[in-house]
């Protein structure tokens, strides 16, 4: 089932997310996220009105979406950049499908005209997932990221909504 975050949610996000920013480049931050945080990140989405969805299933929060303004400033309104990550054993389920779907839905009913994924160059996997589902290669950033010691490549991709 997919359905909107709530406050219970936040532990179990918090650890799913948690996990991909100490072991993979497939975010670039390395500063893990509280309960604070999240606390936060819930209140944001609300008062904004931009998405932040759970799937769940018996119970158990299995992975998330969100997005918010791709970037600052009233030229960029409906602009969006999303997020889709999945606890380990939830990926290869069509969850993530289910999420980028019902995100799309949401951010289209916002009137949200583009949305974007930034993308780390490493992560082939959510590259093709992207362009399965509609998204367009745009550009690859050469390595504004750092982590790990390294600097990594962004690659964004676009999907026009409306």
């Amino acid at each position: 089932m997919i359905r909107t975050a709530r406050s219970s949610d936040l532990s179990a996000i918090a650890a799913i997310w948690n996990q991909v920013i100490r072991d993979t480049v497939f975010t670039f931050t390395s500063a893990e996220k509280s309960l604070t945080d999240m606390e936060e990140l819930l209140n944001d989405k609300m008062r904004t009105g931009h998405g932040f969805l759970v799937a769940e299933a018996d119970g158990v929060t299995l992975g998330f979406a969100l997005y918010g303004q791709f970037r600052g400033g009233p030229g960029y309104a409906r602009s969006m950049e999303h997020s889709i990550y999945l606890a380990p054993e939830a990926r290869g389920k069509a969850l993530g499908r289910a999420l980028l779907r019902a995100i799309e839905d949401h951010a289209r009913a916002a009137g949200v005209h583009v949305l974007m994924a930034g993308i780390s160059a490493q992560n082939a996997a959510a590259r093709r997932f992207h362009a399965q589902n509609g998204y367009e290669f745009m550009v690859i950033l050469p390595q504004v990221g750092y982590k790990f010691g390294q600097f990594h490549d962004l690659v964004l991709m676009q999907k026009i909504l409306t």
